[in-house]
């Protein structure tokens, strides 16, 4: 593929939309990357977030996740620090053993984000969690064997379920001993 300049349109705080070509797509001005966490507890409960995102006027289901590197001073957080900074802050939780599962795409077509997943079994919860000043979140604890009947549930026209959930249900069938 032919390089091509890359033009950026519009920069805000959080994004600016570029283009490359004929196809436009959005970037992160801050951070080097995002994490998402499978956390797992002994009893076999996924751990969960939910809150509400204004981009689609909707509460989500999701892994608890973030950006790496979007702190002042913290330019160089590693991608295990802040999934392990993300898993505490969002859900109160800690674990032990943080596995580096595989990086990819949030939206290929719309941005150049990648997502590194971390797996991390016995977690236990140590604090409240529910996020920084900024966030709001709930924390869901789920039952392994009722997942699927739990997110069905969530699935309303105020709450939707980020399909990040159902790729960490797939990496825990593959990564079950």
């Amino acid at each position: 593929m032919a390089r091509t300049r890359v033009e950026t349109l519009y920069e805000g705080n959080h994004l600016k939309l570029q283009r490359r070509g004929d196809w436009e797509f959005a970037s992160r001005t801050c951070g080097t990357g995002v994490v998402a966490v499978i956390a797992v507890t002994e009893q076999d409960e996924l751990v969960l977030t939910e809150q509400y995102r204004p981009a689609i006027k909707m509460k989500v289901v999701d892994l608890a996740a973030g950006l790496a590197g979007d702190i002042s001073g913290e330019e160089n957080e590693s991608f295990e620090l802040a999934a392990k900074r993300e898993l505490i802050e969002e859900t109160g939780f800690v674990g032990v053993n943080y596995e580096y599962i595989f990086s990819g795409p949030s939206s290929a077509g719309m941005t150049t984000e990648m997502i590194d997943f971390y797996l991390v079994r016995n977690v236990v919860q140590i604090e409240a969690g529910g996020g920084d000043e900024t966030e709001d979140i709930k924390v869901h604890v789920i039952p392994l064997k009722k997942i699927a009947a739990r997110l069905k549930r969530k699935e309303t026209t105020k709450t939707c379920v980020d399909p990040k959930i159902y790729a960490a249900l797939g990496i825990l069938s593959l990564y079950t001993s």
